[in-house]
């Protein structure tokens, strides 16, 4: 294959999404305060974001791409505020980093297919639900909750017509969640180790990829 990019950032790499509108664009954060913007066609930083994190956990694009969440590793006994932050692209602008309060990290963040929502993995052993739009309430009357989570960076997605969250767990299973009633649907027995992501195919919705923290790939139809 051509390569097309190449450029080196002073941390570490953890999280990675492009831009959903802008093809050529991508975001990145790591171990660092700062999450930036790149261009591929010119391998050069558009911009940096930078909080009072130490590390990035997960990056998600709203709809449009105009705005965007970071999770991190920000929280104290006494405040969790910047747990997650919403930005604003262009500007590189704060918007809010009041959205939730409770005292848990957030390894991954999903958006909804088709509702303007947005589902944030907690180190409570839950999933909570977000508004989309400002000011990203959360939504106290759902909760995901039944699998673990124990400090692993457990993947969770929607499917793609939006009507089942799945979520893998610390002990090996992934969950699939009702989407409007939180219930858990099924489980499966996945893994030995801790099943760190759970990934439906964006085409054929019956096939479902799981993979765990030793590195054991799964295909599950």
């Amino acid at each position: 294959g051509k390569q097309i990019f190449s450029s080196k950032t002073e941390f570490r790499i953890s999280a990675l999404k492009f831009h959903p509108t802008e093809s050529n664009v991508f975001i990145c954060g790591g171990f660092s305060p700062e999450v930036k913007a790149w261009d591929i066609r010119t391998s050069k930083v558009l911009r940096v974001h930078k909080a009072a994190v130490q590390q990035t956990l997960d990056i998600l694009f709203l709809p449009e791409g105009r705005e965007f969440l970071t999770s991190t590793d920000a929280v104290s006994r006494d405040s969790a505020d910047r747990t997650i932050v919403a930005w604003d692209f262009q500007s590189a602008a704060k918007i809010s980093n009041q959205i939730f309060h409770e005292r848990y990290t957030c390894p991954s963040l999903t958006l909804h297919p088709k509702e303007s929502v947005f589902v944030a993995q907690t180190n409570g052993n839950y999933m909570a639900l977000f508004s989309a739009q400002r000011p990203y309430r959360i939504n106290k009357k759902k909760r995901y909750e039944g699998h673990k989570v124990e400090g692993f960076a457990v993947g969770c997605e929607f499917s793609p017509d939006g009507t089942l969250l799945v979520t893998g767990s610390s002990d090996g299973k992934v969950f699939f969640y009702n989407y409007h009633t939180s219930r858990i649907i099924r489980t499966l027995s996945a893994h030995k180790e801790a099943c760190v992501s759970a990934i439906f195919h964006p085409v054929l919705p019956s096939l479902l990829a799981t993979c765990d923290w030793a590195g054991e790939i799964k295909i599950w139809q």
